[in-house]
């Protein structure tokens, strides 16, 4: 298959096969917490935003009742009333946070409540907090904003959290996971995301959950944020014209873009769309992502390359 269509259906999963196979199930059974904001059940129509909170080390096993020990559940628990709908995973002993799961987790919940989409929040703490790093970088098209709490992670992929509204804590005395792991995502990202946020706790040790979870300042910010989408423009017939023609990656591999009902589409897989951003920048939706797409011009603004932002760089050059 061509490698672009890899690209546009590798999330979906799907595997073919000609021999009989038996068709079974095998299902990861998660507990979590649930919380509904007071004024849930009274208007039908809403939309809530929903704060997904990740615990430490220290909470996994299969009591649920030790999530509730610090963060969000422990405040909920002493009465206090949030404005998202609010879900608390505990994690299997010795295993932590897969990604897929807490994907899954989150779709499931979106079916079940009234999810507002475009405002889905991730944190965590310790363990939970490079759990929310590596999440976040998987599937940053799912989540409005992060906010990490006393962790660190891999930065091999951080600039896919080049959009992502991010605010990291961390406590400047911690010896359990040291700060200078806040201070190496956030410095690797701002290289991508200028407005990313740290905030360092002078006095405080591993315990840097506390006062984040306290400050009121934390939940007003994720509320203002909102997932991102690019801009759309309207790019006429003819302008699209420009773009249509033969495209390989490496001398093979050729894809080929039509101008049809006013819509630049792929004509391999037409109800893919090429939706206008700036004359020179487009993006298409895959399973509810949106991957960036750019077309470089060579110095006469003849069009030569087609780039597809999303996982690696996929470079194809312009054949006809």
């Amino acid at each position: 298959m061509h490698k672009f269509f890899l690209l546009i259906f590798f999330l979906t999963l799907f595997y073919f096969s000609k021999a009989q196979q038996k068709a079974e199930q095998f299902n990861i059974a998660v507990n979590y917490l649930l919380y509904l904001p007071q004024d849930y059940n009274k208007d039908t129509a809403r939309q809530w935003p929903l704060m997904i909170f990740l615990h430490g080390a220290g909470e996994a096993g299969t009591d649920i009742e030790k999530v509730k020990v610090h963060g969000p559940p422990k405040l909920i628990e002493q009465g206090r009333q949030y404005p998202f709908i609010v879900i608390s995973p505990q994690a299997s002993p010795n295993e932590g946070w897969e990604p897929q799961v807490i994907i899954r987790l989150v779709r499931d919940i979106q079916t079940k409540y009234k999810v507002d989409r475009e405002r889905v929040y991730l944190t965590g703490l310790s363990m939970g907090c490079f759990s929310t790093w590596a999440i976040a970088m998987k599937f940053p098209h799912v989540f409005a904003a992060i906010a990490p709490v006393c962790g660190g992670g891999d930065t091999a992929d951080i600039r896919k959290l080049k959009r992502m509204p991010v605010w990291c804590f961390h406590g400047a005395k911690d010896n359990v996971v040291l700060p200078a792991e806040s201070y190496r995502m956030v410095n690797s990202l701002k290289k991508f995301n200028p407005d990313v946020k740290l905030t360092i706790y002078p006095d405080a040790n591993h315990d840097s959950w506390t006062p984040t979870y306290n400050n009121d300042s934390l939940y007003t910010w994720l509320l203002a944020q909102k997932r991102f989408h690019f801009p759309r423009i309207k790019l006429t017939g003819k302008q699209l014209e420009e773009y249509t023609g033969g495209y390989a990656e490496k001398g093979k591999d050729t894809l080929h873009l039509i101008v049809q009902d006013g819509k630049l589409i792929l004509k391999e897989q037409p109800n893919i769309e090429f939706i206008p951003t700036s004359n020179n920048s487009f993006f298409i939706v895959l399973n509810d992502m949106e991957v960036e797409i750019n077309f470089k011009r060579n110095v006469k603004r003849q069009i030569e390359k087609l780039l597809v932002l999303e996982e690696r760089i996929m470079e194809f050059n312009k054949v006809n």
